[in-house]
Parts: C-alpha cells; sequence; structure tokens
C-alpha cells in the first residue's frame, strides 16, 4: 500500500427511520444514531484509501473515538468526511467529521489496520 496523508473522501446519507438510535437501539429517540455516524465515518476512511490497497487488501477498523456533539432528524442529509492523517507502518489513522445544514454533528479520530483479506477471514474462523 501506497497510502499518503492527506487523502480524503466523504460520503452523504440522508437520514431515514432505519438510521435513529431508535431503530438501532443505541436509544430511544428519532434521530441519527450514533452508531450509524461511526459506520458512515468507516465508509468514508475505506473509500479514501481503497484506490491506494494492493490486490488482497483491505483495512478493518481498530479504535474509533467520536463525540456525537449535536442530533441530526430524519430526513436531513449528513455528509461524513474522512481525511488520512498519519501513516504508521500497517495503521492508519484518520480524521473524521461529520455535518448537517446546521453544521457539525460529530467529530474525532478512527484508525483501521490493512490487512491480506483472505488470511484476515482464516483467522477468524480459527478454532
Amino acid at each position: 500500500m501506497h497510502a499518503q496523508p492527506g487523502l480524503s473522501a466523504s460520503v452523504s446519507l440522508k437520514v431515514a427511520d432505519a438510521d435513529t438510535a431508535a431503530a438501532l437501539r443505541s436509544g430511544t429517540v428519532a434521530v441519527l444514531g450514533t452508531p450509524r455516524i461511526v459506520a458512515l465515518c468507516e465508509e468514508a476512511c475505506c473509500l479514501a484509501v481503497e484506490p491506494q490497497l494492493l490486490a488482497g487488501q483491505t483495512t478493518v477498523g481498530s479504535r474509533v473515538e467520536l463525540s456525537h456533539l449535536a442530533p441530526s432528524p430524519v430526513g436531513v442529509v449528513v455528509t461524513a468526511e474522512a481525511t488520512l492523517e498519519r501513516v504508521e507502518g500497517r495503521r492508519l489513522i484518520f480524521t473524521v467529521a461529520v455535518t448537517d445544514p446546521k453544521g457539525l454533528v460529530a467529530a474525532g479520530k478512527i484508525t483501521r489496520v490493512v490487512v491480506d483479506a483472505e488470511r484476515f477471514v482464516a483467522k477468524a474462523q480459527e478454532p
């Protein structure tokens, strides 16, 4: 892999009922749930480095540090942006931010690790 700091990607989502804290069982309110925010941020991280991965490589989540700062209701569009901040061997450290039309919704850091996809899955299957 030849990823360099500065790589970035963004993804957008129109918040639906299935994305809410109530639907995800991470609360009881009908606003964008934190687990969905994490998934959206990780999607942006993956997209940022995907073109730089060698055949057979993928990245897997290792650490998430996220502050969920504001609620986003059903129907609003949120955008997650991930920027590769540092590369430490196979570890990739991203800065992430999620915004909606009112401003910042969430921010933090995500660490992903480059792995050989086949070996990683095989290791998970071992007894």
